[in-house]
Parts: structure tokens; C-alpha cells; sequence
């Protein structure tokens, strides 16, 4: 099955390993674009790309 367009924010923000402050700061500075949900008013939707996109230019964590 080949993956959705779309992901919620919270899955971006599990991908992209980041709080949730952190997630919502990139999307009200315009860093990650997100649109309204259409099946849920009360949350947004970002595209997969973009994250994809955003996580290549985060640093990589480094291991402890």
C-alpha cells in the first residue's frame, strides 16, 4: 500500500522527533506548511514531502 499524501501533525511530529512546541513553531513560522483537515475541523494536515524535506535539512542527534 503505497503511503497517504498527507500525514497529521502529530505524525510529523513523531517523525520528525520534535515536541510538540517545536512542531507547532514550525508551522506558525510557515517552516512546514499545513492545510485545515477537511474530516476534522479541529486539526491540521501537513504534506508528507514536506516533512520528509524539513527532516533532511534537521540536524542528525548524536548519539550519547
Amino acid at each position: 500500500m503505497a503511503e497517504a499524501e498527507y500525514m497529521t501533525v502529530a505524525e510529523a511530529r513523531d517523525y520528525l522527533g520534535v515536541s510538540k512546541r517545536k512542531i507547532t513553531q514550525f508551522i506558525e513560522d510557515g517552516t512546514l506548511p499545513s492545510e485545515p483537515n477537511i474530516f476534522d475541523k479541529r486539526s491540521k494536515l501537513v504534506r508528507r514531502a514536506d516533512v520528509e524535506a524539513l527532516k533532511a535539512k534537521m540536524p542528525a542527534k548524536q548519539a550519547a
